[in-house]
């Protein structure tokens, strides 16, 4: 620990970026989206080239390695290591240049491509390699693995798509890698890599396979012809060779409209069999679906509704063949000759056995963008099995030619079956480059001794079918071992002479493309020979995972860090990363922090303060256990943090404002001048800041003189019970009122949900906020109890405000689990969802135009659409969901002093501009309380509960 506070301090003294040498952030740097993990001894977020330079200059003289790393998906181990990391991402992200007629763009190596790709778009313009990653690698990553994607059939991979790069050599010196000659040293370079490829010619034509998916080795064969670019050996380096500074790209037209033939088929063999044909229409991608995939994505509720629109029966496999010819009527004719193609093959829905199958078009552009978000998905969704074993990455890329392609396939099923094993199947079947992962349990030695006789019986395949062993994720360290099975000992006698070269002292990225360590090596695992969590006990169920305290080992480990929630646009997650773009931020960091410190790594324990710190900017928005798409409920592990964290320190008198509101709410009330005079009085604001944990620079909410009376709602024999949560209770009664009269004028009788007692009924939600999960665990008992009867009788429990009802639906089955909790669930419904259930209501029109926002909670139960179906049964009414994330206040978090510029900085992303552009007449719906006071503090709207607008539209 002593040398790495050494080491971080003479980093920051030479870089202007961040600096970290403590656990926690080692350990958010230490694994990928590979089986491997290295730990580093320090991490700098560099703000310019020049802290890149100074951090190598320390490097070179402290002898360490240095690893350039973006968006930290790789999944053969490219981006762990140990020595210095640095991330790119955070700062070196700039689109230098842009040229439409010549179609280039010149960009820093820590853009991600969809930002590139937003920023191209007005110029009818994009980046045409599109990995599944999209939404988080970096440029500077996919050219550091000559990344490819799903469309490399008509665009090619990266190597195909760089024109140039601009790098520091490892000596310190730089250089612009191109067609040029170059001056000075990078000239000598430019000649002797030119020399080798000259005389290394002839082996490289016997020895490389030919196929347009080789990414594996350098590529030493762009140094063989007139015409080398100097680039193309940078591309795929994997941060071995040199560190990318910036990159020149060749840009694309953006195709128009496409339309989608998914090709069903009943057996595997058919699928791939038939790959080889549909190609021969010309399609820009046909990508493979297996049952496997299909069934895990009906499992999960983010995916269940887009396969059912464009699955029909049980295939074993389905071909998405995709077409983007110019125009709706070229599309449609392709479709028509793919419908006959299938036909010719031999392929019916009306046959049996192998014949059935045949083509379902897709032209919805809706229906279509949710299918390639779950193609993108297909990792991730495959690691969502909460089983022990997983499928593991170390086969997966492997591409041979498209005559071979089934053949090969059953070769490989066949392998798995002899070592007691299946692979789940999907991805480039236009290219016969497949994804395919065995599912091992790589805790276990027996499993590792099976990956490894796996990988030596594939690659040997892969070599009889003269193919390439590394397609498209690169070598990393699962496969850089292998580079003499496959191209023999003088080629890896020349890759270890172009690493020499460049750089001699091993500073880059060691251990990768030569002199590798072995793949089978555990000392390297993310769950090595060592790595064990003790148990202890939880206070919430998390029985539904494998592993130590109780499950929740398994639940943090299901995180497989692909990074899907480092995403900066669609969906929600993860707010606070899109505002601080940092690591620690992101449901990814999070939960590698929590495995280290659940595995005795971090010490402390989920207790600590490390966890803490981390945790700390974790909105419990809840949308990573929807869009997260291997199920990591960060929210509810927060709750656990909080849990250890109130176990041994107690509530803090903030804590205690915030977690038992319910409590003191019912006297407060009745005290509401004086409660509401703290807004008014600007000292007194100040003064109480650090006493009540609200920042001064926030209003809080406003206490009614009249909150809303559970007598007011007592109808005989109701058809629904209402449940008022304590905000709209004391703070905006008129939201249970309107939702009254909307109830009685769609002709249900409705009573307020109660216990008799006298005392309202809480969901516990403030509680879980502090952590006080037995406090919380007694509110949800009460409910559970005072409503059992009525859910047994059939009557369902309505609720206004998304972050209190959804608890029902939620929290209370990890807190009371049990057949009680569970029936309560299933009879929970939102205002809207119960409503649009209901006969039409007598609306009248508003005349104006209605932009909705959703709350977090609504988006991660999947209740929006009944939001804008409700909204648009009022006359005339002109519906504008607005596309935002979070909002960003998330109850307390967005009040306190040391949170409040996240928050604001989470408004002002997407929510805040989308109103200030929104017409000054439009009507602002947010169902949450917290969302209604962030729209208040940030812009001059003022959102309304839509139980309020359906009232008013009652009314005319």
């Amino acid at each position: 620990m002593r040398k790495n506070s050494r080491l971080a301090s003479r980093l920051g003294a030479a870089v202007a970026g961040d600096v970290s040498a403590d656990p926690a952030t080692r350990a958010r740097y230490a694994t990928d989206a590979s089986i491997y993990q290295m730990v580093p001894q320090a991490v700098v977020v560099p703000q310019s080239v020049q802290d890149i330079e100074a951090t190598m200059a320390v490097a070179r003289d402290e002898g360490l390695p240095i690893l350039a790393r973006g968006g930290g998906t790789s999944q053969c181990g490219q981006t762990v290591n140990t020595g210095i990391v640095l991330d790119n991402s955070r700062h070196l992200n700039r689109i230098l240049d842009i040229d439409p007629k010549a179609m280039t763009a010149r960009v820093e190596p820590g853009l991600v491509l969809d930002d590139l790709n937003r920023a191209l778009k007005p110029h009818g313009l994009w980046f045409p390699v599109d990995p599944s990653t999209a939404s988080r690698c970096t440029l500077g990553g996919m050219a550091a693995n000559n990344s490819s994607g799903g469309k490399s059939l008509r665009y090619g991979i990266m190597r195909d798509n760089v024109r140039a790069i601009s790098a520091i050599l490892p000596d310190g010196s730089k250089a612009r890698f191109d067609t040029t000659p170059g001056t000075g040293p990078y000239a000598d370079l430019v000649t002797d890599m030119r020399k080798l490829g000259q005389r290394e010619a002839p082996e490289i034509a016997a020895r490389f396979p030919n196929v347009q998916r080789r990414v594996g080795g350098y590529n030493i064969d762009a140094l063989t012809g007139d015409d080398v670019n100097m680039a193309h050996l940078l591309v795929g380096s994997e941060g071995t060779l040199a560190y990318f500074t910036e990159l020149d790209l060749h840009l694309a037209t953006l195709p128009g409209e496409k339309v989608i033939g998914v090709c069903h088929f009943s057996t595997f063999h058919g699928a791939m069999d038939a790959a080889q044909h549909l190609v021969t229409l010309h399609p820009q991608a046909v990508e493979l679906i297996d049952d496997t995939m299909i069934a895990l994505g009906r499992d999960l509720p983010l995916f269940r509704d887009t396969i059912e629109g464009f699955v029909q029966g049980a295939p074993a496999a389905v071909l998405l063949v995709e077409f983007a010819e110019g125009s709706a009527e070229a599309n449609a004719a392709k479709l028509l000759d793919l419908a006959a193609l299938m036909g010719d093959l031999g392929f019916s829905f009306d046959a049996q056995g192998p014949a059935w199958g045949g083509l379902v078009p897709v032209i919805d552009t809706g229906l279509q963008a949710a299918i390639a978000e779950y193609r993108k998905a297909g990792l991730n969704i495959m690691m969502s099995m909460k089983e022990a074993g997983k499928p593991i990455s170390f086969v997966e890329d492997c591409a041979v030619a498209l005559p071979d392609l089934a053949d090969y396939t059953q070769g490989l099923t066949d392998i798995f079956a002899r070592h007691g094993t299946k692979g789940t199947w999907y991805a480039h079947a236009s290219v016969g480059c497949l994804h395919v992962r065995p599912v091992l349990n790589i805790r276990q030695d027996q499993d590792v001794k099976t990956m490894r006789a796996i990988a030596e019986e594939a690659f040997d395949l892969v070599k009889h079918y003269k193919g390439s062993h590394s397609g498209e994720h690169g070598d990393g360290i699962v496969r850089s071992e292998f580079h003499e099975k496959m191209f023999g000992a003088q080629i890896v006698s020349a890759f270890e002479e172009v690493k020499t070269r460049f750089d001699p002292s091993g500073l880059m990225n060691p251990g990768k493309i030569v002199h590798a360590p072995k793949m089978d090596d555990r000392q390297l695992f993310r769950y090595g020979p060592d790595y064990a969590v003790p148990d202890f006990e939880t206070a919430l169920d998390w029985s539904a995972w494998p592993g130590a305290a109780g499950g929740l080992q398994g639940a943090i480990e299901m995180c497989n860090n692909n990074g899907a929630c480092r995403k900066l646009k669609a969906g929600v997650m993860c707010p606070s990363f899109r505002a601080t773009r940092n690591e620690r931020d992101v449901t990814r960091g999070r939960a590698n922090t929590l495995r280290f410190a659940i595995s005795g790594q971090i010490p402390g324990g989920i207790g600590s303060d490390a966890v803490a710190e981390t945790m700390k900017l974790c909105l419990s928005c809840k949308a990573c256990s929807r869009e997260c798409p291997t199920g990591v409920d960060m929210a509810r592990m927060k709750t656990e943090v909080l849990a250890a964290r109130f176990k041994t320190g107690g509530p803090s008198l903030a804590d205690k404002l915030v977690g038992y509101l319910p409590r003191y709410a019912p006297f407060a009330a009745k005290a509401a001048w004086l409660m509401n005079s703290r807004n008014k009085i600007g000292p007194l604001r100040k003064l109480t800041e650090k006493i009540t944990g609200v920042s001064h620079r926030r209003d809080l909410p406003i206490w009614s003189r009249t909150p809303f009376r559970d007598q007011e709602a007592q109808d005989t024999n109701p058809d629904v019970l209402l449940f008022a949560d304590v905000f709209n209770r004391y703070f905006e009664p008129e939201n249970l009122r309107a939702a009254l009269r909307v109830l009685r004028a769609a002709g249900l009788r409705v009573a307020t949900a109660n216990d008799g007692t006298g005392k309202a009924l809480d969901c516990g939600r403030t509680m879980l906020a502090i952590g006080d999960v037995d406090a919380a665990r007694t509110q949800a008992q009460r409910v559970i109890a005072a409503t059992k009867d009525a859910v047994r009788a059939g009557v369902p429990v309505i609720g206004l405000e998304p972050s209190s009802i959804f608890t029902l639906r939620d929290e209370f089955l990890a807190l009371c689990p049990g057949a009680e909790a569970e029936a309560l669930a299933k009879s929970t419904y939102s205002l809207e969802e119960y409503l649009v259930t209901c006969g039409d209501l007598p609306l009248k029109p508003l005349g104006q135009p209605i932009y909705v926002h959703g709350h977090c909670h609504q988006k991660a139960q999947d209740a929006m659409s009944p939001v804008l179906e409700l909204l648009g049964r009022i006359p005339d009414a002109q519906i504008n969901m607005i596309e935002s994330g979070c909002c960003g206040m998330a109850g307390a978090f967005g009040y306190a002093p040391d949170t409040v510029d996240v928050s604001l900085k989470i408004a002002n992303l997407d929510l805040v501009p989308a109103l200030n552009a929104a017409p000054s007449d439009a009507i602002v719906v947010a169902d949450g309380t917290s969302c209604r006071h962030q729209i208040a503090e940030t812009t001059p709207r003022r959102a309304l509960h839509v139980a309020r607008l359906l009232d008013q539209a009652l009314r005319g």
